[in-house]
């Protein structure tokens, strides 16, 4: 029952335009913003703040990470394991996607003994 109040997508990454054009943004007045841009200058403190911000907050049910980006903070991606809000790794227009690096599908690996 207190899924149905995560209606929101949260996003970091450098490829943040095209969301935030389709409506994922939203900027809660006790929260702050559900988004974060990264660019080369981002430091590693600032994505793992915006990444522990998502994960506490009770209004999102979905994190979307740039691969390129989750791998700057890959030891806490593959570290957090609650079902919400559920992190997906996605690709970067300027970076290719790995699968292989992709934290969702090891586990998924795991499972199926991969």
């Amino acid at each position: 029952m207190a899924q149905k109040n995560r209606t929101l997508i949260a996003s970091i990454g450098d490829t943040m335009t095209g969301l935030l054009l389709a409506g994922v943004g939203d900027i809660h007045s006790q929260h702050g913003p559900n988004f974060l841009t990264v660019d080369d200058k981002t430091d590693q403190q600032t994505i793992e703040r915006a990444f522990s911000s998502f994960t506490g907050r009770k209004d999102i049910a979905i994190i979307l990470i740039n691969q390129n980006v989750a791998d700057r903070i890959r030891g806490i991606l593959d570290a957090y394991n609650a079902p919400f809000p559920t992190v997906l790794e996605i690709p970067s227009k300027d970076h290719p996607y790995d699968p292989s690096k992709d934290s969702v599908l090891k586990r998924v690996q795991l499972l199926f003994g991969d």
